[in-house]
């Protein structure tokens, strides 16, 4: 079987199946979380855009109510406005009214005195006595004269009233344009605020643009250089174990001092069954059930109905009788040493993971896809499939049977690799998560790793140098080991990584061998750049690894001419790939730096 992580993007966590992934992906998956530097500026710069975003967002709110506001104060004096104008007209005619009422009057008047200049009302009584006619004419006259008046004063008081709601109004008037004027610059303020944060939240996402186009030409090339070094290698034992290969000891003398090499405890991927852990369990006398469970959890098996055929790249076979017993990734011989029920073990582990990789599940037990039989999924191979040996006993003894999960009562994704160095990651597949752990006969880190499993099961991965890719190639490196000035380079550039994470576009082998890049900073100038931070290291005199105890190297600190020196283990093994000539690298999160 070929194990595929999710790769993890700079900016989101994209979730890919199971299905799809590539067998290097664990190593891109690491160096992806290593560079979390770079991917930390970004997040902060986002996190910090997002209260502008906010503050903008409440701004505009502002804005839109202070416009509210204004556009209802320009409605009342619009509708003032008209109810002056048609007060104007009203006062204009009442005071015309007025005036004509009064003219009448004054009329009347002039006329009535001219009337009573002419003669005199005694003489007439006197002479020839009132007669009826004539007193009404009189009574007539006075009577028009008092309501003329009466007139006169009511149309003047009205415009006396009206007068007075004029000012009213136009008092009320001015105060709307003052608060106006008021508003009109309050929103000019807003505006002036949210056009600051427009171009700060502009200048952040310019910023979050140019630090994301940087990290991904960053991680476009630190892929392509990791890939070849570490990423396409088997990752399972196959059909016969792997030969150990002396200069990748390390007790190879490399014929030069002071050296330097990095050696890894496994290889990716480090999640599900170590086969060689499986090997080793099983010459300690455990049987395939108690294996099973230490590597896969909270477990049970199951025997279910397999009598069907599987389709696969090489086209349809039958599940039992012909695929498992093709499935070449794991030594036949084994079961004559004392491992046959580590062969058990992974015929249940393979069938398990068959059967979840095309579809099938306890509650829908129909097989829906096709399984490749490259180290992509897992190796199949006609050969094997028509001799299978004590593999074939294996597949029969366990005919059936999968590993179903107590938690969900679903089958288990039982993914598993040759060897992990020791301590198993956890990892989570159709609802079923495994334990993280360390594989040794303690049950922890106390008897690591001098009693780990994968150390008597005989792993020439459990500690190796690794210094070819898988191709073979070397670039005339013929051992892992680095002399004192390769060494030096590498921790040159830690300083600056440590100091200046944009710099890592520059940390880059300077010899060529698996490509090149532009922007690679020399020996001396990696040098010059760590001067900026507390001087160069020109020889190192000591180096001493710790170990989490969650399975990985935690620091690596050096002595030195400019004295201690500490990093982060992701930190160095990400410059260590980086920067390590030919194809020199650290194949796992679990490693160590040796010196001679």
């Amino acid at each position: 079987m070929r194990f595929r992580l999710v790769l993890i993007g700079l900016l989101t966590l994209l979730v890919i199946p199971l299905l799809t992934l590539p067998s290097w992906a664990d190593e891109i998956d690491d160096l992806q979380q290593q560079i979390d530097k770079l991917n930390r500026q970004l997040e902060m710069s986002q996190q910090a855009t997002k209260p502008l975003e906010s503050t903008l967002t409440n701004l505009q709110q502002q804005v839109n109510n202070i416009r509210s506001q204004i556009n209802k104060v320009k409605a009342n004096l619009h509708q003032e406005s008209i109810y002056l104008q048609n007060l104007e007209i009203r006062i204009k005619e009442e005071e015309k009214g007025a005036e004509e009422i009064k003219r009448k009057l004054d009329q009347q008047l002039v006329y009535n005195y001219r009337l009573s200049r002419s003669f005199s009302p005694l003489t007439v009584f006197l002479s020839f006595g009132f007669d009826k006619d004539t007193l009404l004419a009189i009574n007539l006259e006075q009577g028009f004269i008092l309501l003329t008046q009466r007139q006169i004063k009511t149309i003047s008081r009205q415009l006396i009233v009206i007068k007075k709601n004029k000012q009213q109004l136009e008092k009320e008037r001015k105060e709307l344009q003052k608060k106006e004027k008021r508003l009109a610059a309050v929103e000019t303020n807003l505006n002036k605020q949210m056009t600051f944060y427009q171009r700060e939240i502009e200048k952040a996402k310019t910023y979050q643009k140019t630090l994301q186009e940087k990290i991904t030409e960053l991680s476009r090339r630190q892929k392509e250089l990791l890939a070849q070094k570490t990423g396409m290698f088997t990752t399972t034992v196959g059909e016969v174990p792997l030969a150990g290969d002396p200069h990748a000891r390390p007790d190879y003398d490399p014929g030069f001092r002071p050296a330097f090499a990095a050696f890894s405890f496994g290889a990716p991927h480090h999640k599900g069954m170590s086969q060689y852990g499986a090997f080793g369990r099983a010459k300690k006398g455990q049987n395939y059930q108690d294996i099973l469970k230490a590597y896969y959890g909270d477990v049970h098996l199951e025997t279910v109905d397999t009598n069907f055929s599987i389709s696969t790249d090489q086209g349809v076979k039958p599940f039992e009788d012909n695929y498992l017993k093709g499935i070449a990734e794991m030594p036949t011989k084994w079961a004559d040493e004392g491992g046959f029920e580590a062969l058990k073990a992974q015929a249940v582990a393979a069938r398990s993971y068959a059967l979840a990789y095309v579809g099938w599940q306890m509650s829908n037990r129909h097989l829906k896809g096709t399984i490749c039989t490259s180290e992509h999924c897992q190796v199949y191979r006609s050969s094997k499939a028509a001799n299978p040996g004590r593999w074939g006993d294996a597949v029969n003894q366990t005919k059936g049977q999968i590993l179903v999960s107590n938690s969900n009562g679903e089958i288990v994704n039982a993914w598993y690799s040759s060897t992990s160095g020791g301590y198993m990651q956890a990892y989570s597949s159709l609802g079923h998560s495994t334990p993280a752990f360390w594989d040794t006969e303690c049950h922890s880190q106390n008897c690591w790793p001098d009693q780990a499993y994968e150390k008597e099961g005989g792993s020439p991965w459990f500690y190796k140098g690794w210094y070819k890719d898988r191709s073979g190639k070397s670039c005339g490196h013929s051992h892992p080991w680095l002399n004192q000035d390769e060494m030096v380079d590498i921790l040159n550039a830690a300083i600056v990584f440590q100091n200046n994470p944009d710099s890592q576009n520059h940390i880059y082998q300077t010899d060529g061998c698996l490509g090149s890049n532009p922007d690679t900073w020399s020996r001396n100038k990696m040098a010059q750049e760590a001067d900026k931070y507390g001087g160069r290291v020109r020889s190192i005199n000591k180096v001493t690894v710790k170990y989490s105890n969650a399975g990985y190297t935690s620091q690596v600190e050096f002595s030195t001419n400019r004295g201690q020196l500490n990093f982060s283990g992701d930190l160095f093994k990400l410059v260590f790939n980086l920067r390590a000539p030919g194809a020199v690298h650290i194949a796992s999160p679990l490693y160590n730096i040796a010196r001679k």
